[in-house]
Order: C-alpha cells, then sequence, then structure tokens
C-alpha cells in the first residue's frame, strides 16, 4: 500500500498551483482543487496519478459560504492500493467542466449532482435530471429546499391521469417551534393534557386528581 503521505508530495510536485490544499485527517487524504484546473487535475490523476477508478462523485450544500456548493470525487488506485478525496468548490450560478472526458462514468453522477444540487457541468453529454419529474421544481437537496416539497401528486379521477397541484398542509402541520425534543415544548401537545397533575395531587388532597 502506497503511503498516502507520498501521494500528497507527489500532487503538490505535479499540480503546483492547480492544487489549492491538501489536508490529511483521520487516515484519509483530502486534495482541494481549483474550479479552474479541475480537468487539467483530474486528468493527471487518472493518468500518471494512476488513480485510474471513479468511486463516487457528489454534491453538498453550504448555504452561509460565499461559495455555496462542494463537488466531491472519490478515486481509487488499485496499483497504489489507495483512495483520496478530491474537492472543489463552486458558486451558486457558476459552473465546472464535466470530467466524463476522463472518467466517462462521471455522466450520472454529475446528473444527479445537477439535478440535486443545481450545480452545472460545461460540455457534460446529456446534463439533464435523473431522479426527479420532468418540470420538477427546485433541487432537492440544497438545505432550503422545504421537507415537503412544492408540488405533490395524486390521482384525478375525472382526467384519469396523475396530476400535480401545490402542496397542501392541515392548518396543524403549519405551526413549528422548532425546538428540541429534549427541552420540550412551552405548550402541552395534543394528548398530553392527560399527564399533566393539579396543584396537590402529589400531596393527596382530597378533591385533587391523582
Amino acid at each position: 500500500m502506497t503511503d498516502l503521505n507520498s501521494i500528497a508530495e507527489s500532487l503538490n510536485e505535479a499540480l503546483g498551483d492547480k492544487i489549492a490544499g491538501v489536508a490529511m485527517a483521520r487516515g484519509e487524504l483530502t486534495v482541494e482543487l481549483n474550479a479552474a484546473n479541475v480537468l487539467d487535475a483530474i486528468s493527471w490523476l487518472h493518468g500518471p496519478g494512476d488513480f485510474k477508478i471513479l468511486v463516487d462523485l457528489c454534491g453538498t450544500d453550504w448555504p452561509q459560504r460565499e461559495k455555496r456548493f462542494d463537488v466531491v470525487y472519490h478515486l481509487l488506485s488499485l496499483t497504489k492500493n489507495a483512495r483520496i478525496r478530491v474537492k472543489v468548490q463552486v458558486g451558486e450560478g457558476e459552473t465546472i467542466a464535466s470530467i466524463t472526458p476522463v472518467y466517462p462514468a462521471a455522466g450520472w453522477f454529475e446528473r444527479e449532482a445537477f439535478d440535486m444540487y443545481g450545480i452545472a457541468f460545461d460540455n457534460h453529454p446529456d446534463l439533464r435530471r435523473i431522479l426527479t419529474d420532468y418540470g420538477f421544481s427546485g433541487f432537492p437537496l440544497r438545505k432550503d429546499f422545504p421537507l415537503t416539497g412544492y408540488v405533490e401528486l395524486r390521482y384525478d379521477d375525472e382526467l384519469k391521469r396523475v396530476v400535480y397541484q401545490p402542496v397542501q398542509l392541515v392548518q396543524e402541520f403549519r405551526d413549528f417551534d422548532f425546538m428540541s425534543p429534549w427541552e420540550g415544548a412551552p405548550h402541552i401537545l395534543p394528548g398530553d393534557e392527560k399527564a399533566v397533575m393539579a396543584p396537590g395531587a402529589a400531596s393527596g388532597e382530597p378533591g385533587k386528581k391523582p
């Protein structure tokens, strides 16, 4: 098994300023790339770097950050018996180069990142949604996407087909307190009123409900 520190040194020598940072944590090597150089760097990792297998490609969302998204690549080298993680920051509305010319398997992974986060990949051969339906609004894995979504579907007996309509919530589900369940809500929840003891009930005073 090739030492990850030696791999990190080789990456620094070969890629230089194409690398934004290298970190070793919990026995794993993470390489951060500049978005403008991602295709060149990934090509080197696949070729001379000998990381021939793309295990996974995904997105992560950091809404409070200036460049909101990370595109994360997990690469495997069988000859080195080693794995590395590659991360690239991408701002909302920005694009990043598709790595399908290097790893054809990235095609579906990049479509998923586009579908779930709205991250666009330049020169992708078929960039369209892959998990959600045609005409779907929004990006479900963004942290500001509502848990209920924006639309719901049902079968219409008159039209004899499935139709979309805005999500309709009953009123009791619209009032959220966002409090920790360990701290408890400031009000009595429905059904809990029977567990509330009247003052003096524990002392056995007459007329008090136990």
